[in-house]
């Protein structure tokens, strides 16, 4: 973009934070190579968004999505759980992964709450302060200003400010700064297209880095919260964790290279081309959701009676891919005989197998539908 200056390192004595310059202005696009990828980052993410539409309970495959965008949001963080061991219950986890797996459930109840939330506030800061606080609540991090802005000077990469990577503005400039990132996000005066608007508000967030812990995770759970906002996907269902975890060096690389160089349409390319790949990504799990979905249902229509239990259990399943008899027997409404009965025809099926090896506590996963999203 034409005359683009990310700021200025200012001396804070004996260090230099950077403060960067207001993004709520009238931007002009001069770069035919960003064109023609925001040209196919529409029509890809178009594709997408067409399967909110005739997929029956999307709302049950979201929830898988959001899964896999905790996980991988969370591992760039450094983190270290799985799918399969998110879906476990928590008795269920190492001691020594805890942690991590505590982390996970909290960007979920994250991003289900902002999903909520949207429904009566606007995609604004207090909304990400809000989501913040679901984020750290009980977890690494609590008491770092959970909910609030910081007070004080953060810094990325090193052990401290003295070798840092990056130095943040001052915490005093972070009230305004985020007060531009919510004037551009919503300026409707400004002809500027959405993509390009979500590129640059992740880069400042980032940038402007304005909590002491989850800046990353919050930066990254925004892109799907604001593409639901301005209606260009009717659900939240691209995300970018897993694109920018796989190109994490790039994606790091790049974000400086606008600080450094002024040079943001390296970002937005970056950014683009996560957009249609992740957008191809997701047409494509989608397109082997629909074909298992549909020999499922052959496969249960052939059980006779059985059927309309089995389909429950399947039901529940496409939410979360991992079940124990007693929950088979709660949600089919079973007793616990027939639900083990009913377990053993799923896995005749291969619907179900067993995943823990002792008879006490026998779980069970639907790892043909785990195994499109891992």
């Amino acid at each position: 973009m034409k005359s683009f200056n990310a700021g200025k390192y200012i001396s804070q004595g004996w260090y230099k934070s950077f403060q960067p310059e207001y993004i709520n202005r009238q931007w002009q696009l001069d770069n035919m190579e960003v064109i023609h990828l925001l040209s196919q980052a529409d029509r890809e993410l178009g594709k997408l968004d067409m399967y909110s539409e005739y997929i029956p309970n999307i709302d049950l495959y979201i929830s898988m999505h959001v899964l896999k965008e905790a996980t991988q949001s969370s591992k760039i963080e450094g983190t270290n759980t799985n799918i399969e061991e998110a879906l476990r219950r928590k008795e269920d986890i190492p001691p020594d992964k805890t942690d991590d797996w505590e982390e996970i459930q909290n960007y979920i109840q994250a991003m289900e709450y902002a999903i909520g939330a949207l429904k009566d506030l606007p995609f604004s800061s207090r909304l990400i302060r809000d989501i913040h606080k679901v984020l750290l609540q009980g977890v690494r991090g609590e008491h770092k200003q959970a909910g609030e802005f910081r007070n004080s000077q953060n810094w990325i990469g090193g052990s401290s400010i003295n070798d840092a990577i990056f130095i943040p503005p001052v915490h005093t400039l972070v009230p305004e700064l985020i007060s531009d990132i919510e004037k551009f996000m919503h300026n409707d005066q400004l002809w500027f297209p959405e993509l390009l608007k979500i590129a640059l508000i992740h880069y400042q967030f980032e940038t402007v880095h304005p909590f002491l812990d989850g800046n990353g995770r919050i930066g990254r759970l925004m892109i799907p919260l604001y593409l639901v906002t301005k209606g260009i996907l009717k659900k939240p269902i691209l995300y970018l964790s897993d694109f920018f975890e796989r190109n994490r060096t790039h994606y790091y690389d790049n974000l400086m290279r606008v600080r450094e160089k002024n040079d943001i349409s390296q970002w937005i390319k970056f950014f683009l081309n996560g957009i249609i790949e992740t957008s191809k990504n997701g047409i494509h799990t989608f397109d082997q959701i629909l074909q298992l979905q549909k020999k499922t249902e052959n496969d249960i229509r052939n059980m006779g009676s059985r059927g309309a239990n089995a389909l429950k259990i399947v039901q529940y399943l496409y939410s979360r891919p991992i079940i124990d008899a007693a929950t088979v027997a709660a949600v089919a409404g079973i007793s616990s005989a027939s639900a083990y009965k009913l377990i053993g025809d799923l896995e005749r099926l291969d619907l179900l197998k067993q995943t823990s090896g002792d008879k006490r506590g026998r779980i069970w996963t639907h790892q043909k539908y785990l195994q499109i999203f891992t």
